[in-house]
């Protein structure tokens, strides 16, 4: 059984937390937070601390914390040659202090405190600095059923900018699409089907191969007309810019 210790109780820790107490080969030793009453409902099911020079023995410490955390706690870990990895998909692995053996242990996925999710269907980037602490990482990932990749950490800082764009950017598109449904009285949850077709069709099709829209057909009369109807000097500009982005792109496959 793999011993971990999880520092941070943000969406992430608490996401691990709860995947690795249901699964039988990964004994949560214990649970670190600054913030103790973050976790004081979970006291008894997992042991916690806020201190950091309490820390249990274990064979791998999860730093689920903010980006601009890590370093400075991984500098304040009271012991030395242990594995410890963070859960970042921009920071470096070289972003861990060196007293320590250092791994990245990335789940790509956007993660809320409360909305349930399958781990069998996130993908882990999984880095180390030895051979041995990475088989120790693909145990973790055999025991949960995820799918895994060795990504080094350039690797990882282009795919987290890639997810920017699949994830946070389109989920801005869907908060102005419904504030233009909210402005006219119309029920978002309308526009629902097409987001899931939307996203089916990637699993086909080349994403270039999948648009659609004015911007492919040269519909200038309702690009304009578009354009015209929204309110937003700003969603105007957003607008026109990705209008001419994808014209340019159909330029370049013609």
């Amino acid at each position: 059984m793999i011993k971990v210790v999880i520092l941070g109780s943000g969406n992430v820790g608490t996401h691990l937390f709860k995947v690795f107490k249901n699964n039988s080969q990964i004994n949560i030793t214990q649970w670190y937070s600054r913030n103790i009453k973050d976790i004081n409902q979970y006291s008894k099911s997992v042991k916690t601390t806020d201190k950091i020079k309490d820390l249990d023995d274990a064979d791998l410490y999860i730093l689920a914390v903010n980006d601009d955390s890590i370093h400075e706690l991984s500098a304040l870990l009271p012991f030395k040659n242990r594995l410890v990895c963070h859960t970042s998909g921009s920071k470096s692995i070289n972003e861990l202090n060196k007293n320590n053996r250092a791994a990245v242990f990335y789940p790509l996925q956007t993660f809320s405190k409360d909305n349930e999710l399958d781990f069998t269907k996130i993908p882990l980037c999984l880095e180390t600095e030895n051979s041995e602490d990475m088989i120790t990482l693909k145990s973790i990932v055999k025991n949960l059923g995820c799918k895994y990749y060795e990504i080094d950490s350039n690797q990882r800082e282009k795919l987290h900018l890639a997810a920017v764009f699949v994830n946070n950017f389109t989920n801005h598109m869907f908060t102005i699409a419904k504030t233009i449904t909210d402005d006219s009285s119309i029920d978002f949850n309308i526009l629902k089907p097409l987001i899931s077709e939307t996203v089916n069709k990637i699993y086909k099709l080349d994403p270039i191969d999948a648009q659609t829209g004015p911007a492919v057909r040269g519909d200038d009369k309702t690009i304009n007309k578009h354009i015209q109807d929204l309110k937003s000097k700003e969603h105007r500009e957003l607008y026109r810019l990705v209008t001419s982005l994808i014209n340019n792109l159909d330029n370049e496959k013609l």
